[in-house]
């Protein structure tokens, strides 16, 4: 057997994963996705890994790297499908709807005009969000039709196609938290509360994490938006509504995890690198 690690970093998380497929006596590569490329008419080079995984901190280098292994019959984690799903807003939003799984309030806009329309008729305050992006980058919260109608402007004249798709989500008043549930296969592994007294309450940009209750709800709620996207190693972020309980705001396939490993004690880097190798498992005993 012998297995991949496509990154662009060496971040904390790649050094647990690196770590346990070591201790597990795996073969294994490391693939800086800044110096690889692909020929697409010759395959052979990459068809010594019986999978690979994913580790890419860019969206489109990971997205078209799983594209071109999948195309070759090479098992990924995750599959490019799931990457392409999760990594758009838009995607995520539409695969939650069509599972029925509980989410904010959504609409999208294609024109300022429109947009401000939407804005309008959700109510304000509203959050606008990059239709791809991550680490709470380029979130928006808009209080009032001043506010609004300066930020779609800006966004409308920084010329980039994604700036002229308008992603307009309630605002939700969170008990200064949210939660990041860990999925890996068919189980959620832990989860954590992460807090700040900012409304934005990624790690990083400062939350604080602690163990969040495992309850039947938040697992059958996380395991539903898992497969709504098509599975793997997932994590899932969770807003507790005041009126509507749970709701999953967002679903990250390339998850990040130096909070969530050292505050629930659960061996995150481990979990990951055993669900690979059973992949790759199925690859070399079908």
């Amino acid at each position: 057997m012998k297995i991949g690690v496509l990154y662009s970093r060496l971040r904390v998380e790649e050094k647990w994963i690196f770590a346990a497929l070591h201790q597990r006596g795996v073969d294994f590569d490391r693939l800086d996705d800044r110096k690889i490329h692909f020929d697409l008419d010759d395959p052979t080079p990459w068809q010594q890994y019986d999978a690979v995984l994913e580790r890419s901190i860019s969206y489109a280098r990971g997205l078209y790297a799983l594209k071109t292994l999948n195309a070759w019959g090479i098992p990924t984690v995750n599959k490019a499908a799931v990457a392409e799903a999760c990594g758009d807003k838009i995607a995520t939003a539409n695969a939650l709807s069509a599972a029925g799984v509980p989410q904010p309030a959504t609409a999208v806009a294609f024109t300022p005009e429109a947009a401000l329309e939407a804005i309008e008729a959700m109510g304000y305050p509203v959050v606008l969000k990059p239709v791809v992006g991550s680490w709470g980058r380029l979130l928006a919260k808009i209080n009032d039709r001043d506010a609004a109608e300066a930020i779609l402007e800006h966004k409308a004249v920084l010329g980039s196609y994604q700036h002229s798709i308008f992603y307009v989500q309630e605002y939700i008043e969170k008990p200064g938290r949210d939660i990041r549930a860990l999925i890996i296969g068919d189980r959620v592994v832990t989860a954590i509360y992460r807090h700040s007294p900012h409304w934005i309450t990624n790690t990083a940009r400062g939350g604080a994490g602690e163990v969040c209750p495992l309850t039947s709800e938040l697992e059958s709620l996380c395991l539903n938006a898992a497969r709504a996207v098509g599975g793997g190693v997932l994590a899932v972020d969770v807003i507790e509504h005041p009126n509507k309980g749970l709701l999953v705001n967002e679903i990250n396939h390339t998850l990040e995890f130096h909070t969530a490993q050292p505050t629930s004690g659960i061996d995150i880097a481990g979990a990951i690198a055993d669900y690979v190798i059973a992949v790759a498992e199925e690859k070399t005993n079908p």
